[in-house]
């Protein structure tokens, strides 16, 4: 079902929020609990493109990016080679960074490894502290850039061959996947959130 709309002045004051593609993110995706692998996968990657840009950049390439890396099939992207690179450096709708790109490849072929004795939803849920953290801030001022669960998570990946995985980035992306709730207290989406998390059934295997 989708949820109620929410207006522009009672949203999260992100910058740019007044965009349509930013504001549905916001509004029915962005702090939203869940434990598809693929697309879990598919997030961790793009906040790994996303270091040094805004994510609102990111999410206005992500068909691109879905079109370019074959819809985030991690069995795919892993038998990813040379030819592969090369069309991805020539590829004018996502960021062409060769750095990033090649450690999307090791990310899928770490994923793979990972998913051999869980599935890639449960071991970040476990890692991440086994629940959702029920947080209330009432200004930007109170999110933290990172957390101690957020380096905890990040080393936890490292540990497991992923890249493009620092604390910060690993953070942004506990707040989309809705590991955390950082919409605003005064934004109508703290409260949906909150309700979904609350229901939420951790993945264990």
């Amino acid at each position: 079902m989708k949820p109620p709309e929410t207006s522009a002045a009672q949203r999260c004051p992100w910058a740019g929020i007044d965009d349509p593609v930013y504001a549905t993110y916001h509004d029915e995706e962005w702090g939203v609990p869940h434990a598809d692998d693929r697309r879990l996968f598919e997030k961790l990657v793009l906040e790994g493109f996303q270091a040094g840009l805004s994510w609102i950049t990111i999410l206005k390439k992500r068909e691109a990016f879905r079109s370019a890396f074959h819809d985030f099939d991690a069995a795919r992207i892993a038998r990813y080679g040379e030819k592969d690179i090369a069309r991805l450096m020539a590829d004018a709708g996502i960021v062409r960074n060769r750095l990033k790109i090649e450690a999307t490849i090791d990310n899928a072929k770490a994923f793979l490894k990972l998913t051999q004795r869980q599935s890639l939803a449960s071991f970040l849920w476990q890692e991440s502290g086994g629940k959702p953290s029920p947080v209330s801030r009432a200004t930007f001022r109170d999110v933290p850039p990172s957390t101690e669960a957020s380096t905890r998570l990040s080393k936890a990946l490292k540990r497991e061959g992923f890249r493009f995985v620092g604390p910060t980035t690993v953070y942004a992306f506990m707040q989309s996947t809705g590991m955390v709730n950082d919409h605003l207290t005064s934004c109508p989406r703290h409260a949906a959130c909150a309700k979904l998390q609350r229901a939420f059934v951790v993945p264990t295997s």
